[in-house]
């Protein structure tokens, strides 16, 4: 075990249980949250930063704040960021905690996924058009394991899953190469009307304490109405109020159903990790935060023995 990852939907305090754990470890946290990247995004991203302060010290973390808002970043940058800060707390002799709810920066960290930027290559498409999904499938069946249908449920993945393969042929010095990764997995997690009423608080919370605010200051230093909507959820519904598109009423009604809805793809995406193979270790967010941490102490003593 080299790694340990701290998941769950929004609103059942991960930040803090990470930040506790970290302390109990003497680690460091890798955050894995695809908005608490940018400078100035703080109440909209749920950072929480006062929830790395233990003990009157802070707990390190990484991949927090190191992009200006209205940047543009991918899971490609996000795993060679993840390996870099992964081995710059590994070469201290400690076991770095992975932090955060955005599912597809989590696989790109645990899975060993190489990831590459692969150009589109129109002339290969255009050659295998020609073939049924049966045989595309076969052709990619060839150049790599399959271990799911995911990337042969429809010609189009397919034809993209080859053209990945053939490029990675034909330039294999490009493709990264980083440690495998060993974790122990722990869900945070709430019967699900608690959670309903947790986001709902929060949000409330957040308004009260300054998000409309948080978003006219970012559009008043440069950052552009369409790059705040393209961040989704609170950037996205904030603004079309801060701009006079929508009531205050419309933005708050429309928003909390849309965390909701938020929520429910997360479980539904760790559901899937679970169906893939990997074991998470599910924990009731209710619980007193000495006997979670207990727990998890406990579960990482076994997995390493």
């Amino acid at each position: 075990m080299n790694l340990i990852t701290v998941l769950g939907p929004t609103a059942t305090g991960k930040t803090a249980f990470a930040a506790n754990l970290a302390n109990a470890l003497q680690t460091e946290i890798i955050s894995a949250d695809s908005r608490q990247i940018y400078r100035g995004m703080d109440l909209g991203t749920g950072k929480d930063l006062e929830d790395y302060f233990i003990e009157g010290k802070q707990i390190p973390c990484y991949m927090v704040d190191i992009l200006n808002a209205g940047e543009k970043y991918n899971v490609f940058r996000y795993q060679k960021d993840f390996f870099s800060a992964f081995e710059k707390i590994t070469a201290k002799d400690k076991i770095p905690i992975l932090c955060g709810g955005t599912g597809l920066y989590l696989e790109s960290a645990v899975r060993n996924y190489k990831l590459i930027d692969v150009p589109a290559n129109p002339k290969l498409r255009a050659e295998l058009e020609k073939y049924s999904l049966e045989e595309l499938k076969a052709m990619l069946a060839k150049m790599k394991t399959l271990h799911n249908n995911t990337d042969t449920d429809t010609k189009k993945r397919a034809i993209r899953g080859i053209e990945i393969e053939t490029f990675i042929l034909e330039n294999p010095k490009i493709v990264p190469s980083y440690p495998k990764i060993e974790s122990i997995f722990f869900g945070l997690k709430n019967p699900r009307d608690l959670e309903r009423e947790k986001i709902k608080i929060r949000l409330e919370e957040r308004l009260k304490n300054g998000m409309v605010e948080e978003i006219r200051t970012l559009m008043k230093n440069g950052v552009k109405e369409e790059d705040l909507i393209y961040y989704g959820l609170e950037y996205k519904y904030v603004t079309l109020y801060a701009v006079g598109k929508m009531s205050y009423e419309e933005m708050f009604n429309q928003l909390y159903i849309a965390i909701c809805q938020f929520a429910k793809r997360q479980m539904t995406w760790f559901r899937r990790m679970e169906r893939m193979g990997i074991r998470i270790l599910w924990i009731d967010a209710r619980l007193p935060m000495k006997r979670k941490i207990d727990f998890a102490l406990e579960m990482i003593k076994k997995a390493s023995n």
